[in-house]
């Protein structure tokens, strides 16, 4: 059963659901521009679908394939890329050639599509037959066409031999072989070519796909395209949605990352419009699983609203407990503080700790602010007697009537419950809030850890963990993420035996990788191997067990990156900003005494030295020096003081270094990896 398969129909079934639970039906025809009732079938009529949209196809183009049916690989990202399909036929050679064999004949099929490459004309009947695919045989049907309409071979015979070649009958193949080149020479083919022929032929059969199928995928694959490209919020919320049921966080919380690349069908080069936004759980108006929601006064069509998480999604909150949370909403309205909360949900359908990981979640952000969680927290306890104390007056109610309380005693003291004010209690820094968000919902949500270094990561990294997998083996890598696995052990055989080495695991936006500090790496970086640390790995990516691992060569610090991983320093001068001439010749002389000075200097604890490029802009035109004798160590000092000369726009740290290391000794090491 292709239980792929059956999930992703039951994504598009909800993407359609939440298209029409949250847009009006006339916005989501003029979403593809189209007027309602205007004749053609319903935009949500997915099995009437052109396939020729090139805003759909655009999609697959430049890659954006997260929750496309087939086509989410990071390598078939890059076919697609370079691939630049622009017609369903397209598609479905991707899908028939992303696969071990025919992957080989892609270079050649993107060369002759993009007219790099002449197709090659072989034969009449051969090149009928592949005229869809430039040339090569991609599909079963193609070859069988061919062994039948060249060969003379009858078609059943012909799926015969198919069949054959994939399980190796010599035999049967043999057999064939003569008839083939029989009637291939009597159809015009010189006999020698037709052995060339038939030799081609038992090379693809082996393993070449069947067209129907990859036709099917195909559709599907442009089916989820459609709706990510004119529903984007709605599809993504889908996607969320049954993603988020696998059991392993990091194997689905990548699709939250690509939310953020997500491009909108009214984005253009002039008017970028990109990023789904995903919202953090909200009490008042998550539904149990993702789903989408509009801010007040904000446009209620497809190019607006944001995801919100469901509260399914956070940990210690039972489907039960939300049940009745939502149940209780929909009944007496929104919530209006953390007291009211627990006056109108007993403890006994959502005890403290369920109440706290609500809070931590950020599903009260709405009600008393982000900067309030760590007082709601405190104030849990008190608001859970506060609320059982109104349930006892609210039971008690007929009694107080007669004993004369008075009808209005019991509303009275629920409105005092509910409007108490929080306790004064200093707020949790930002590590600390995304720390909590992390213990109950598996993953940041509001942020990332790795916000505040994204210029260092842009400028710095080569690869993200997703792309390793698409790497080749010992391929040099440079990836930062934080460090959310050390575990110290001692390597047991060899001559290392008894130093120590560390087993890590290393999680950017994208997801986990795991790492191997050997000895010898581990003797140097050690102090940098600290659990939620945030480093830069250098190392070397290892695909021998499948699942890839770097082999870390070197730990950096973010504050290391631009001493050991900067190419050069771009300092620049600008006449139009400067009071007068005299002023940036000021610069140029306080500049030139800095680098000479730091270029002399020695920095005691190692660091890359580094050309320096001097821009001046003057009169509209730029100029460009390079001091052959100034190399310097972008140490931070020295950069502090050049940006207080020049500012701090102006200086700029180049990346792309990539450490080269000694070769020698990777085969054990990877064997000792392996072992461990």
């Amino acid at each position: 059963m292709d239980f792929l398969g059956l999930r992703t129909l039951s994504t598009i079934e909800l993407a359609k659901s939440l298209i029409r639970d949250t847009l009006p039906d006339d916005v989501v025809w003029r979403a593809l521009g189209r007027e309602p009732n205007d004749g053609g079938p319903h935009p949500l009529d997915l099995e009437r679908l052109t396939y020729d949209d090139q805003r759909v196809l655009a999609l697959f183009r430049r890659g954006d394939t997260a929750g496309v049916f087939q086509f989410e690989s990071g390598g078939m990202r890059k076919l697609l890329m370079e691939m630049q399909p622009d017609r369903l036929e397209d598609l479905i050679a991707a899908n028939a050639l992303f696969r071990p064999g025919p992957m080989d004949l892609i270079p050649d099929y993107c060369a002759r599509k993009h007219g790099r490459q002449a197709v090659p004309v072989v034969h009449d009947i051969v090149d009928e037959y592949t005229a869809e695919t430039y040339g090569i045989m991609v599909y079963q049907e193609q070859v069988m066409q061919i062994v039948h309409n060249l060969g003379g071979i009858p078609l059943r015979a012909a799926y015969s031999l198919i069949k054959a070649i994939s399980k190796k009958k010599e035999k049967i193949i043999e057999a064939n072989r003569p008839v083939f080149l029989d009637g291939a020479q009597q159809r015009g083919l010189d006999r020698q070519k037709a052995d060339e022929l038939f030799k081609h032929i038992l090379a693809f059969a082996g393993y070449g796909f069947n067209k129907s199928h990859s036709t099917g995928y195909a559709i599907v694959a442009y089916q989820t395209a459609f709706l990510k490209t004119y529903f984007p919020n709605q599809y993504m919320a889908a996607v969320l949605s049954y993603e988020s049921q696998k059991k392993k966080v990091e194997d689905w919380v990548q699709y939250l990352e690509d939310c953020r690349r997500t491009i909108y069908p009214d984005s253009t080069e002039a008017a970028p419009h990109a990023g789904v936004e995903v919202r953090p759980p909200d009490l008042n108006r998550s539904a149990s699983t993702f789903t989408v929601v509009f801010d007040s006064g904000e446009a209620h069509d497809h190019l607006h609203g944001h995801v919100r998480f469901g509260l399914s999604a956070i940990k210690g909150v039972g489907p039960s407990s939300i049940g009745r949370i939502i149940e209780e909403r929909d009944k007496n309205g929104p919530f209006t503080s953390l007291f009211d909360f627990c006056e109108r949900v007993s403890s006994r359908i959502l005890n403290k700790a369920g109440i706290e990981s609500l809070i931590k979640s950020g599903a009260f952000d709405s009600v008393h602010g982000s900067e309030a969680r760590s007082a709601m927290c405190a104030a849990v306890d008190d608001a859970i007697a506060a609320g059982q104390t109104v349930a006892e007056d609210k039971r008690a109610g007929p009694m107080n009537f007669f004993m004369g309380g008075g009808d209005d005693a019991a509303p009275a003291a629920a409105e005092t419950q509910a409007e108490r004010p929080l306790p004064v209690v200093k707020p949790w820094d930002p590590v600390e809030k995304l720390t909590h968000e992390k213990d109950v919902l598996g993953f940041h949500v509001s942020g990332h850890p790795l916000d505040q270094h994204s210029e260092t990561l842009r400028e710095y990294t080569n690869a993200t963990t997703r792309d390793l997998s698409s790497c080749t083996q010992d391929s040099t890598v440079i990836i930062g993420g934080m460090l959310t696995r050390v575990r110290i052990t001692q390597v047991r055989n060899g001559r290392s035996a008894g130093q120590k080495m560390a087993m890590i695991t290393i999680t950017d936006r994208f997801g986990p990788v795991d790492g191997v500090v050997f000895s010898n790496v581990f003797a140097q970086y050690a102090h940098q191997l600290e659990t939620d640390g945030i480093v830069l790995l250098i190392g070397r990516v290892d695909l021998e067990r499948g699942e890839p691992q770097l082999l870390v060569d070197q730990v950096l610090s973010m504050n290391d990156a631009p001493r050991h991983l900067a190419r050069r320093v771009d300092i620049w001068f600008d006449e139009s900003q400067a009071d007068d001439a005299s002023s940036v010749e000021s610069m140029l002389h306080m500049t030139s005494g800095i680098l000479n000075q730091a270029s002399s200097a020695r920095v005691s604890d190692g660091g890359r030295s580094v050309e320096v490029l001097l821009h001046l802009r003057r009169n509209g035109k730029r100029y460009t020096l390079r001091p052959r004798q100034i190399r310097i160590i972008p140490d931070p000092m020295i950069v502090q003081r050049l940006r207080q000369v020049v500012g701090d726009h102006a200086v700029r740290i180049v990346g792309g270094h990539i450490p080269v290391r000694e070769r020698s000794g990777y085969r054990g090491q990877r064997a000792m990896a392996h072992a461990e």
